[in-house]
Parts: C-alpha cells; structure tokens; sequence
C-alpha cells in the first residue's frame, strides 16, 4: 500500500516539469474567468458567496451545483482528457483517481474559492 502512495505522489509531482506542463496555469486560469465572470453576477444580482452557500443551503444546492458545473464543467471535462493523454504518453498507463484529483485540482477548486471571493470583495467595495 505504501507503494501506491508513493506511485501517486511521485506522478502528480512529476506533471509539474513533464510534458503538456502548459495545462497547469491555462486550466486554472480558465476557472478563474469562469469564476469572476460568476462571481460578479452574483455580486449584481444580490445573491450570497457561492461556496459558503453550497455547504449551509440544502434547498437550493443542486441549482447551485447545476449553474457552477455550467461554468467550469467543460474546464473539468477537458482537464480529464489532457491528464489522460499525458498519463498515455508518460507512463502508457492511465490511473482513473490520479486523473479525477488532478482535473479537481485544476478546474473545480480554482472556481469554488474565487466565485465567492469575487462576490465579497465586490460587495465590500461598492
């Protein structure tokens, strides 16, 4: 077991100087639009910080999930078929959970702390 641990970290270290490196600044760059471009419509309409609502709103959490997967699912989608191309051309192999943490990593955390960021810091401003 514990060489499975040090499989996935020594890979996930490894896609930052391997090829196909581009991805990990353009993918997150991607979620952050996404994410400013949600989080200043939120702050317009009057609608509370994206994440924090996530987690403490029951009622309206598939609504919220469903809109933040219309911003950053196509982000996500495309961080998974990059992370699999890499893992083909660097290891022939490909590692289902290794491609799920990275394309989480990539597209939906980006999105989840800037959403709401967005939307306090325009709120405290205007």
């Amino acid at each position: 077991m514990d060489d499975t641990w040090t499989r996935i970290a020594d890979n996930l270290v490894a896609r930052v100087t391997g090829p196909m490196k581009f991805r990990l600044i353009l993918q997150p760059a991607t979620a952050a639009y996404f994410a400013i471009r949600a989080g200043l419509a939120d702050a317009r309409s009057g609608k509370p910080p994206y994440f924090s609502t996530l987690l403490s709103d029951p009622a309206n959490r598939a609504a919220l999930i469903e809109s933040g997967w219309k911003d950053v699912g196509k982000v996500f989608v495309l961080a998974v078929v990059l992370d699999v191309v890499y893992q083909i051309v660097v290891s022939r192999f490909v590692y289902p959970g290794e491609t799920l943490v990275v394309a989480v990593v990539l597209a939906i955390v980006p999105y989840l702390i800037l959403r709401g960021a967005v939307t306090r810091i325009v709120r405290t401003k205007a």
